[in-house]
């Protein structure tokens, strides 16, 4: 345990009921042994070949408020290198081997890396056919690179053995990230064996919480809630890697971010030294394939001042064909004899090899000192320019969208398809079982796009890393799903490649979406950035980097965003890592020529309109309660089928239905779009009392009939509620098949539903409860009256409604033909009247004196005095 927090311990390996177990028998050796006893050769030699190790190693690191272990020793104790790396409960098994001969003719570093997750780490099986891992996924892919990108720089150079790092996820627990783990176990791994890695690398993940501070390795959930996300590799003195996206970050809080993630890196490096300083074996210490100084002086010397004059020759193909002849005359003078070569000896092999290395970076210094000592690039440009963009909008007549988008040498034909959730970009991974994505980014890169022949087919490693890092660029300025709820695939086709076909993809894939009527919210443009770096520690930053400065220098920082902020970065360094002050002034000057790509870009977009084109499909979005999908899709897709049917079929609409309860509907024709959502919210709405409904008589009973409202629910209308009058018999007034308005009037506890016909007919005549009508009387009894209402309905006022007082009988008071304003009480099988609260306060009808009450006696009028009496009750 030193001041960094980290702790290391050694744990007692005890194997078979041995107290210690300090060796590991050979495979076939222990085979041999074993048979050797079942024959009862007890005096047979026991073999000799063992692997002398030790027991299990185990470092602990406290990093993001959560403890990291790492160990060695227990697993794969054949491999070069071996390590468990573990965050809670998820766990990264990484190995490392190498060839222990260099192979001839090789002047690179074979380094192949791998990760895989395994679905059995989160309990589930594969939901392919074959029920088994197949291919890599992208992810897989991309951790993949991530793992790649910060070792290579540090193996030592001219170590050109074959290299494999190979990382599995074997235990996940849903809360704690991998990708990041892998790369300080790969690390941990390539470390702790014989592979000569200068230095300690780690990786962490940097995001942001809602307040804007920054979190290092966060869990899921952090990270779903944050829309920065930021992987960073680097040794203890620097940085060598960062990956991600950010949330319009300005470039003062990347730089920020990434300080923050420097600290964590630390400390992580600091427990992998102590961890091969416990286990670690001895480094390689084979021949290394370097250029001699002799031989870097007779090359500079022949190539002399025509390899100055050809780095500068203007135009990709004619400065390679100007080099291409002072090298041809550098080898021949300096080559091996055409005799030794053609009888393949491996002195001349071995020659010509170190002559190519040599070549290669006599131009890169000539190159370089060019650019220090004079500001001038190979094209001409000085260190911030940008070379010239033409950006040609809706090449493509029959595609949804499309932009031609040129920058210098490089250029993409950008493509942009529009479709519903059936266009949605599939995947399993062990986070997600069914996941999709409703905006992706496929990047394509012919060899035709460098004047090459070569393999075409599945995209490579590097066309799903620069597709990935387009996306990310790109996807924080898509509208929100319930505005355009179209899915977007977006393709980059790489016609001509000079450098930063990447962001050219970034640029292309913005204009693209704009010509296809995409509601973006901003405007993202994206540059490439690359670095010249002298041992004596001047630099300089180069803006918009091509293809030879790429190959020949030293950082390919890529780096798109708004005018506000970025929102995406890739960086990778071929030095063992540069500083804050590097990376400050890389940050600046990419905005700088962000600024001048939006300028252009927006010039060309300010005469078009935004608007779909006409052969896009029309699309509509909307929410439906979770519980009616059930309902809605119906036994086996029965019911949505069958309103796709009536909607002009598959091949004119389609209907997708999330978990969620979003809809999608898409189609060719308005009319069958929005028939098809009228469908479906009748499906999904729920039948409630007092709401009427245009239904269609599905079935005639004597008594009465049932009647569809919603697609799949009927209710009942009995026979007393279809007409306002008497009905005699329901094929009077009714067939099947016709359409009719009822109002619900009771939804039972089984999902009964009780109807009336009678009830609609009076609200169109405006008799609705509670309210205050005119009405004739046509009929009066002693204990009430008939009134006729508006639209001819009948309804009866009772003697005990008729007025605030007490009534002996109705033709003491009212008479035919008189005219009364009435209040509605009640509609059920009559429509019950009351006149009380008309007549509150007042005196009842036809009295000329109303009764008083003087020192308690009441005082009445003579010919009101049955009236009172009947009030005051009998004497």
């Amino acid at each position: 345990g030193d001041s960094r927090g980290v702790r290391a311990q050694i744990v007692d390996d005890v194997v078979d009921g041995d107290e210690e177990d300090d060796f590991v028998e050979d495979t076939d050796a222990r085979e041999i042994r074993r048979r050797a006893l079942a024959l009862g050769a007890v005096d047979a030699p026991l073999p000799t070949a063992v692997v002398q190790g030790r027991g299990p190693v185990q470092v602990e690191v406290m990093v993001g408020g959560r403890t990291l272990v790492f160990e060695t020793g227990r697993v794969a104790r054949q491999a070069g290198g071996s390590c468990i790396v573990r965050d809670g409960d998820t766990m990264v098994f990484s190995f490392a081997c190498a060839a222990q001969e260099q192979e001839e003719g090789v002047d690179f570093l074979p380094l192949r890396v791998d990760y895989f997750e395994k679905f059995s780490a989160v309990g589930r099986t594969p939901g392919s056919y074959i029920k088994r891992e197949g291919k890599p996924s992208d992810r897989e892919i991309l951790t993949s690179r991530l793992i790649d990108r910060p070792l290579r720089p540090m193996l030592r150079k001219g170590y050109y053995n074959e290299v494999q790092v190979l990382s599995y996820v074997y235990s996940y627990d849903g809360v704690h990230p991998s990708d990041w783990l892998a790369i300080c176990s790969s690390s941990a791994a390539i470390h702790i064996s014989g592979i000569p890695l200068e230095k300690a690398v780690a990786g962490v993940r940097v995001t942001q919480d809602s307040e804007g501070n920054f979190i290092v390795n966060p869990t899921n959930s952090q990270l779903e809630a944050s829309r920065t996300d930021l992987i960073i590799a680097g040794t203890a003195d620097a940085i060598l890697m960062i990956e991600g996206s950010c949330d319009f970050l300005p470039e003062e809080r990347v730089l920020d971010a990434i300080e923050t993630a420097h600290d964590a890196i630390r400390k992580i490096c600091a427990a992998l030294d102590k961890l091969r300083e416990l286990a670690g074996k001895p480094k390689w210490d084979g021949a290394l394939r370097v250029i001699s100084p002799k031989l870097m002086h007779d090359v500079a010397a022949v190539a002399g001042p025509a390899l100055r004059e050809a780095v500068q020759v203007l135009g990709k193909k004619n400065r390679e064909s100007a080099v291409d002849m002072v090298k041809s005359r550098v080898f021949t003078e300096l080559g091996p004899p055409a005799q030794a070569l053609a009888v393949k000896s491996p002195e001349a092999s071995e020659s010509l090899l170190l002559l190519e290395m040599a070549w290669t970076a006599t131009v890169s210094n000539e190159m370089r000192d060019i650019i220090l000592s004079q500001d001038v690039r190979p094209d001409g440009r000085n260190c911030r320019m940008v070379r010239p963009i033409t950006i040609e909008q809706g090449m493509l007549p029959c595609a949804h969208g499309s932009s031609l988008f040129t920058r210098g040498e490089t250029q993409t034909l950008a493509v942009v398809t529009l479709g519903g959730e059936n266009a949605a970009q599939r995947f399993e991974d062990v986070d997600e079982p069914n996941g999709s994505q409703r905006f992706y980014v496929q990047y394509s890169f012919p060899p035709f796009s460098v004047g090459e022949v070569g393999r075409v087919g599945a995209p490579g490693r590097r066309e799903i890393g620069h597709g990935k890092l387009a996306e990310r660029a790109l996807k924080p300025i898509l509208p929100d799903a319930d505005i355009f709820p179209y899915v977007i695939r977006l393709e980059s086709n790489v016609l001509e490649s000079n450098g930063s076909s990447s962001m050219a993809t970034v640029c292309g894939g913005y204009l693209a979406m704009a010509n296809a009527g995409v509601p973006l919210k901003n405007t993202v443009a994206g540059v490439a950035m690359g670095l010249i770096f002298h041992s004596t520690g001047t630099f300089a930053i180069l803006t918009d980097l091509m293809g030879m400065e790429d190959a020949l220098g030293d950082m390919d920082f890529k780096i798109a965003g708004t005018r506000d902020g970025i929102t995406a970065l890739q960086m990778d360094i071929k030095l063992e890592g540069i500083d804050r002050e590097v990376l400050r002034a890389a940050l600046e000057q990419a905005r700088e020529g962000r600024m001048e790509v939006l300028d252009k870009m927006e010039e060309a977009l300010s005469s078009q309109l935004l608007a779909l084109p006409k052969g896009v499909p029309r699309m509509e979005s909307f929410t439906i309660p979770t519980n009616c999908i059930g309902e809605v899709i119906g036994p086996g897709g029965k019911t949505i089928k069958a309103v796709v049917e009536n909607c002009g079929g598959d091949g004119v609409t389609a209907i997708n239905i999330a978990q969620d309860g979003r809809v999608t509907i898409q189609s060719t024709d308005d009319d069958f779009l929005q028939k098809a959502r009228s469908t479906i919210l009748s499906l999904s709405t729920k039948v409630q009392s007092g709401v009427i409904y245009e239904g269609k008589v599905t079935n005639i009973l004597p008594f009465g009939a049932y009647v569809e409202i919603l697609p799949n629910k009927e209710g009942w209308l009995h026979i007393s509620e279809v007409e306002i009058g008497r009905t005699d018999k329901m094929e009077d007034v009714v067939k099947v098949g016709s359409t009719i308005r009822v109002e619900v009037l009771e939804v039972g506890k089984g999902g009964e539903v009780k109807l009336s016909a009678k009830r609609v007919l009076m609200k169109d005549c405006g008799v609705i409860v509670g309210e205050l009508v005119e009405g004739r009387i046509t009929k009066v009894l002693p204990f009430g009256a008939n009134i006729l209402l508006p639209g001819g309905i009948e309804g009866w006022l009772h003697i005990s409604e008729a007025g605030a007082g007490k009534i002996k009988e109705m033709s003491e008071v009212f008479g035919l033909g008189d005219i009364l304003t009435v209040e509605i009480l009640s509609v059920g099988k009559n429509i019950k009247l009351s006149r009380k609260s008309v007549t509150k306060g007042d005196s009842p009808p036809g009295a000329e004196e109303t009764a008083m009450v003087q020192d308690g006696v009441v005082q009445v009028d003579p010919g009101n005095a049955a009236v009172v009496a009947e009030e005051r009750g009998p004497s």
